[in-house]
């Protein structure tokens, strides 16, 4: 990459961590300053890596000639220093953009024209580059006023003179080392410890294993789950089949939950919304059923022994037709001859590969987002973490009881530099009397102290919502997940809520299906309450926006 950026006797200039707001995108005003400056070669690096395609779009359309970072070969790079080759390199990898500030010119700094509280100007400082902002530092204001006060930067009034801006701070040969000399005095021993420990933090992501002599027990089943994985996965891409429906995987790539049902239930309603008839197809995991493939419309009724857990929450839900089996093109195939959806949902399908999907979802667990970073059964992992170069998008679910979630998507965007990192969050809509179906707001439970329990893959992640909503049970039982109540289990659980003085059991909608028939009779007079969840997702219309925009761009393709 180097020799791309000194191959030629051209100048270079940066625009470092470019981005946008709801008024302008700075690659614009970037790529309109690269034309007026036709004997320069530019480095473009946009902050979020989800802009790296729409960036690389506007290039095309611009008409300049560039290169990507994460497509350079050998000979590529060799061609690239030719005279008249490329003129723009588009930095769409992460963490290289520093090592780049020692063969610049002149630095543009993004995020200060865009309302984005300007970025730190000390790093290209101190390799004594004239660095051009725009009037947004007050992330770094009193930085930006020391620079000023020594005319150690060029504050750029007028963002249709970027062009000129760069030749001028070119030309003043001064300036490059004012900035040196200035972010030499910013730099202090506490400060530089405090930022190297920052940086640490946001970029290490600290892996959980078994203890040593678990590791060495379980690590030999590893190898072999490993081998399976292969070998199935190898079986499942020869016999790879695609629907004619469009297709989406909703999947993780851990064992255990992840929040996946919340969220396909979040994504089908956003579908209808838009005016589509969506379709779900899921294997039924633990579904007692002898029929190889079972079909129903939206809101119709079945046992859950027939459906499995998860598949009774989505029928229940009433807002998808739902395709039950282990061949899902089967299931999808009777799921268009009978309902003609104009979308298909594969739940948990990230390991299904015998169907082919036109957008992978992969969704990670704040709680525990790589299992270890160990194939079961040392970790939690289901494939090696590499699988996760498939993924189309990945979603952080609960991240409001993460507390490094930069760490988790440095690590993300390291496997898989392409695929963009949403975050999405748990929502308590309201909990549920199981006799009564009355409802209450999440935080004004009925009088009375309660008992909580719950099956699920992650246990935790419900506790956790309970402390958040300022819940304190006096007993928070687990069982196994996807695990079926019997009579004497309900018994046995109001008795101990009893002991304790508790007058309410409180569980997941999840647990609620797996209830036995005669719960409601065994739990009087105690009442039994269920909590209704939905999912947010952060920056809700960039996702929508971007998935649809992958999709169609995979439907055109």
């Amino acid at each position: 990459m180097a020799r791309f950026l000194t191959g030629s006797s051209a100048k270079v200039w940066i625009a470092a961590s470019t981005c946008a707001d709801e008024e302008l995108a700075e690659e614009d005003i970037v790529i309109e300053a690269a034309r007026q400056l036709p004997d320069w070669k530019l480095v473009i690096a946009p902050r979020k890596p989800e802009r790296f395609d729409e960036v690389a779009t506007k290039l095309a359309k611009a008409g300049l000639p560039f290169a990507r970072r994460s497509q350079l070969t050998t000979e590529l790079t060799t061609e690239l220093t030719t005279e008249g080759a490329a003129s723009v390199l588009l930095l769409d990898t992460i963490g290289e953009l520093s090592s780049l500030f020692a063969l610049a010119d002149v630095v543009f700094m993004g995020g200060t024209v865009a309302d984005r509280g300007g970025h730190n100007i000390l790093e290209p400082a101190f390799f004594g580059k004239p660095v051009i902002v725009g009037r947004h530092m007050e992330n770094f204001r009193e930085i930006a006023l020391d620079f000023s006060e020594h005319e150690a930067l060029f504050e750029l009034a007028d963002p249709s003179r970027l062009a000129g801006a760069v030749q001028e701070a070119a030309s003043d040969s001064g300036m490059g080392l004012r900035a040196r000399a200035r972010a030499e005095m910013q730099q202090g021993a506490s400060a530089l410890a405090a930022d190297t420990v920052a940086d640490l933090y946001t970029r290490s992501f600290v892996c959980n294993p078994k203890n040593l002599f678990r590791r060495m027990l379980l690590t030999p089943f590893s190898w072999i789950w490993a081998a399976g994985s292969r070998s199935k996965r190898g079986r499942d891409l020869s016999k790879r089949r695609t629907l004619e429906t469009l297709t989406i995987s909703v999947g993780n790539i851990t064992v255990g939950g992840t929040g996946k049902t919340p969220f396909v239930l979040e994504l089908v309603e956003h579908i209808r919304e838009s005016g589509l008839t969506p379709g779900i197809l899921s294997r039924g995991y633990g579904r007692r059923s002898h029929h190889e493939q079972l079909i129903f419309s939206a809101g119709a009724c079945a046992d859950v022994g027939h459906t499995g857990d998860e598949p009774q929450i989505l029928l229940r839900s009433g807002i998808a037709c739902i395709g039950i089996g282990n061949d899902r093109y089967k299931s999808g195939r009777l799921l268009e001859d009978r309902f003609h959806p104009n979308v298909l949902i594969l739940d948990d399908g990230f390991q299904h590969l015998r169907l082919g999907r036109h957008l992978d979802i992969v969704l990670i667990d704040a709680l525990d987002p790589l299992g270890s970073c160990r194939l079961v059964p040392v970790g939690r992992l289901r494939e090696p973490l590499d699988a996760l170069a498939r993924a189309d998008l990945f979603v952080i679910t609960r991240s409001e009881c993460a507390r490094n979630l930069d760490a988790i998507e440095h690590r993300l965007h390291e496997l898989n530099p392409k695929a963009p990192v949403f975050r999405s969050r748990v929502v308590p809509r309201h909990w549920v009397d199981l006799v009564t179906a009355e409802r209450f707001p999440p935080t004004e439970l009925p009088p009375g102290k309660s008992l909580a329990f719950c099956g699920l893959g992650n246990p935790s992640a419900f506790w956790r919502t309970l402390e958040r909503l300022g819940i304190k049970p006096v007993d928070c039982v687990e069982f196994g997940d996807h695990h079926p109540y019997s009579p004497r289990e309900v018994l046995r659980l109001s008795q101990q809520a009893a002991a304790q003085k508790a007058e309410l059991l409180l569980t997941t909608e999840k647990d609620l299906v797996n209830l036995c028939n005669e719960c409601d009779a065994i739990v009087k007079p105690m009442r039994l309450l269920w909590l209704k969840i939905g999912v947010e997702i952060e920056n809700e219309l960039e996702f929508w926006t971007l998935l649809e925009n992958h999709f169609d761009a995979k439907k055109r393709s």
